[in-house]
């Protein structure tokens, strides 16, 4: 009876999952199509992009983060049958939604300026700067974009999104067909090409969406576009509370790996080339468990909201049971194939021999990655989110920033206990010092995560008893 109900939750929520999975892996695809176009243009316009892409990725997964508030609210309220709250809540977040893009454009153009105090080749800082200038009037659809997905998703429909962002991939793959190399009579741009995709893909996927939600009978009873709503306060607030500690949850993450790139640049193009491929390919193999973290997420919500807690409860551990096993394979799998990966990207022959190191080491922490982002998406299922991001914070900025700048750049400056260890390098590790220090952190993360799920899902099984017993 046990295996029946877990196969069918499996079913259930891999139907939630799979487009979900492709639509994530189509808009990483982008990026990866970025990179490994610039990477055959040239090595530094490989490098500028790869700079480029981590600022922007950093700002990007931050704003996701923030803009997942819509989820939970949204699957609570399909659970409960309270679907006329649903548009109210959607417009609030669209409004939100404006707000922090703005923001985001700012400070992503300010943030450009970092590029100035590193040693890098005038044609690497010329596309980073390009790149970040270009891309950062993207935000404002990106975050709208992401406030109609998490409604889209919570509602149960997922393939819009998978529809939208394949479309998407082809316009991107096309653009910087046209745009890197120079075709059809337009001058070759270079990594500056990706970026100009990267701003029209993005706006792409916002009025595919749109096109999409309008014309599906799933979406007529809860349109948000019905009527015009002003900024609501007390809407917002919730919608704040909740989304803020997910995206400095997402920051501390994206930030890390984005920081890391930075300080790997003064090791030279060869090395931030590296780097930029093992963590582009990792992060197309991150959506997999991403997407079931969004699953679990709305399944987690909606068996709350109709207020049974028991089934979340199962929900939320068949989805990182899932999630587990496909770490496994993936994590035999970029082992194995690391050499062939890291020629999809460049024919140079040290960037390829540096990246896959480092792809040797990505695939030892495909475990923890896998589970940390999946029990985060089932404990964000319960409202729950400023116990994942105290975790988060403890495991990129105190465990796997200060290790990683110890093993890749400043060895001397480890205690001298650590330094007696046998295993403990003389000398700067550069960036697998980093990726070492990130095997780590992950691993403490999904501890972290595993363990606040067990608690959270106790404890509201046994405020269900109380109440009824108090019933009673």
């Amino acid at each position: 009876m046990q295996h029946k109900r877990m196969g069918a939750e499996i079913q259930a929520l891999w139907r939630l999952a799979w487009p979900i999975m492709v639509g994530q892996l189509a808009n990483v695809g982008m990026s990866v199509a970025d990179v490994a176009m610039a990477g055959h243009a040239s090595a530094q316009d490989l490098a500028g992009v790869s700079l480029g892409v981590s600022l922007w990725n950093m700002v990007i997964i931050t704003l996701m983060g923030m803009m997942m508030s819509v989820n939970p609210l949204v699957a609570h309220h399909v659970g409960a049958k309270d679907m006329e709250q649903i548009p109210h809540v959607v417009r609030q977040a669209l409004w939100k939604g404006l707000f922090l893009s703005l923001l985001a454009a700012a400070a992503l153009q300010a943030g450009a300026q970092v590029f100035d105090h590193f040693t890098l080749e005038p044609v690497t800082r010329h596309v980073a700067v390009g790149f970040v200038h270009i891309t950062s009037f993207a935000l404002p659809a990106f975050a709208a974009y992401r406030v109609l997905y998490g409604y889209s998703a919570s509602l149960g429909q997922t393939k819009p999104m998978m529809v939208v962002a394949l479309g998407a991939l082809v316009c991107n793959i096309c653009i910087n067909w046209l745009l890197v190399f120079g075709h059809w009579g337009f001058a070759p741009q270079g990594g500056l090409g990706c970026a100009w995709s990267t701003l029209l893909c993005v706006w792409f996927n916002l009025g595919g969406l749109l096109w999409w939600m309008r014309r599906s009978p799933a979406f007529a009873s809860t349109w948000p576009f019905a009527r015009w709503e002003w900024p609501h306060l007390p809407q917002l607030r919730a919608l704040f509370k909740i989304g803020l500690p997910i995206g400095v949850t997402y920051f501390a993450e994206s930030s890390a790996f984005a920081l890391i790139s930075l300080l790997v640049a003064r090791f030279g193009s060869a090395q931030v080339a590296a780097h930029q491929i093992a963590l582009n390919f990792t992060s197309l193999i991150f959506m997999v468990p991403l997407s079931l973290g969004v699953g679990v997420l709305t399944r987690v919500g909606q068996a709350l909201g109709a207020g049974d807690p028991q089934a979340a409860r199962f929900r939320a551990w068949v989805g990182v049971r899932l999630g587990l096993g496909f770490a496994v394979l993936s994590a035999i799998g970029i082992a194995w194939m690391r050499h062939e990966i890291a020629g999809l990207y460049t024919d140079d022959a040290v960037v390829l021999a540096n990246a896959a190191q480092l792809l040797l080491l990505a695939a030892l922490f495909q475990v923890s990655d896998a589970t940390q982002v999946v029990t985060a998406g089932a404990i964000r299922g319960y409202k729950i989110t400023r116990a994942p991001m105290g975790v988060q914070l403890l495991a990129f900025w105190v465990v796997s920033l200060p290790l990683g700048y110890v093993l890749g750049v400043a060895p001397q400056w480890a205690p001298g206990w650590l330094r007696m260890l046998p295993w403990f390098p003389a000398q700067p590790l550069q960036a697998s010092g980093f990726w070492l220090a990130l095997v780590l952190g992950l691993t403490v993360a999904g501890t972290g995560l595993l363990l606040l799920l067990r608690q959270v899902a106790r404890t509201h099984l046994g405020n269900r008893s109380n109440a009824g017993i108090t019933a009673a």
